[in-house]
């Protein structure tokens, strides 16, 4: 690391981490009893994926890495420690996947990166969702790992995401109507060696930009190589976002091999919104976005999105448990629970008309080689930016340093 970046500074002494013994033995029995399931119900792939959501919640949790609060310190304060660890992440990620994908095959099975239309619905869908993501709390990832970790008022977010995902579906048809390019792969199109270079220089100067502004507003960067609290212990944590950043390209480079196809979140939402409906009687079955589908006449177990969801919010559960930090908060302002719910119709809607959130349309996009995805990160940052000066209005306070929290 550079001379000039540094830490915070670690407290003297501190306490012991209590474990929450209870609610950490319930998720691993749940994770334990749920992979058993699978194994014997649906196949060993399932399982195996329903073990890496896991581990991909324990990885989000201990590692905070989220991507609401890192895009918020940066553009109230100019903190860029998180927007350097996801370039970090994305260059790594684009290292390991490309070579694959143009390969067509991952350890002898076919493999498809998530590819989607470049388009008008993409730019609008990714800025609603940007404002989403600040005045609900979190993004995809963030919403079902604060959850899983105990945060309520997530509860209320996640809840209107999956309403606001069934209403994106119903008006699905005339948004891919609006004009958008064919789905372009910059692997195939470029080819590999040309996409990985334009990839890894346009991260490099996404960080070179992150750290000249954080310098001339602080004199100094915060790394993202360390923490700014207690020691890193792998059960436990605080993780740095480094070994977050590692641990997440690793993860969608199994769920790939699994899958074959990278990581994604918010289409389980929409599934689950459009089963209700379909369980009350609606006839959600006629609509074009599920006429192109099998998912809603198959059982949830067989959806891999809906299995690994299911995993990650077990997985955090068991690493807030581990790290202590389990203890549920009932009771929520108005005005904060406000932001929740207009947030997460926000976040779902958003997620439908742009072809995923912060994890299928931006990391496992932008790893697949999605012209899409070069859309949606500027127009997600800008509603992002917008929703920063949204959050005082509902009670929401607007950090000026990026503390290891949740959201």
């Amino acid at each position: 690391m550079s001379t000039n970046a540094s830490a915070l500074p670690l407290p003297s002494a501190l306490p012991p981490v209590q474990i929450n013994r209870k609610p950490l033995l319930a998720a691993l029995l749940l994770v334990l009893a749920g992979a058993a399931y699978l194994l014997q119900a649906v196949s060993w792939r399932q399982s195996a994926l329903w073990i890496v959501g896991a581990l991909l919640g324990v990885t989000l949790y201990h590692a905070s890495f989220g991507f609401t609060q890192a895009w918020r310190v940066f553009v109230s304060d100019r903190r860029g420690a998180g927007l350097r660890a996801q370039m970090f992440m994305l260059g790594v990620g684009v290292l390991l996947f490309f070579p694959f994908l143009a390969q067509g095959t991952l350890f002898g099975q076919p493999v498809n990166g998530l590819v989607s239309p470049p388009g008008v619905s993409v730019l609008l869908g990714a800025f609603l969702f940007g404002i989403g993501m600040q005045l609900g709390g979190g993004c995809a990832s963030g919403t079902l790992f604060a959850v899983g970790g105990g945060n309520t008022r997530m509860v209320v977010t996640l809840l209107f995401f999956i309403v606001g995902s069934v209403l994106g579906t119903a008006h699905f048809d005339w948004w891919s109507h609006l004009p958008a390019l064919a789905p372009t792969s910059l692997i195939k199109t470029w080819g590999l060696a040309p996409a990985l270079v334009a990839n890894l220089a346009v991260f490099a100067l996404i960080a070179w930009v992150a750290t000249r502004l954080e310098k001339r507003r602080h004199g100094h960067v915060i790394s993202f190589a360390s923490r700014t609290s207690r020691p890193a212990t792998l059960l436990q944590g605080p993780w740095p976002l480094l070994w977050g950043g590692v641990a997440l390209v690793a993860l969608n480079f199994a769920t790939l091999a699994l899958a074959g196809r990278p990581w994604g979140i918010t289409s389980a939402f929409a599934l689950w919104g459009a089963k209700t409906l379909d369980a009350l009687g609606s006839d959600v079955a006629t609509w074009t976005y599920w006429t192109r589908q099998t998912a809603l006449a198959q059982p949830l177990s067989r959806d891999v999105t809906t299995v690994m969801d299911i995993g990650l919010m077990l997985g955090a559960l068991a690493a807030a448990s581990a790290a202590g930090k389990f203890a549920p908060v009932w009771k929520v302002p108005a005005r904060s629970l406000a932001g929740a719910v207009i947030g997460g119709l926000l976040l779902g809607y958003g997620a439908r008309l742009a072809f995923g959130c912060n994890i299928g349309a931006y990391f496992s996009g932008i790893l697949s080689g999605s012209l899409h995805a070069w859309l949606w990160l500027p127009a997600a940052f800008a509603g992002s930016a917008l929703g920063v000066r949204l959050r005082p209005a509902f009670g929401l306070a607007v950090e000026k340093t990026p503390p290891a929290s949740s959201c």
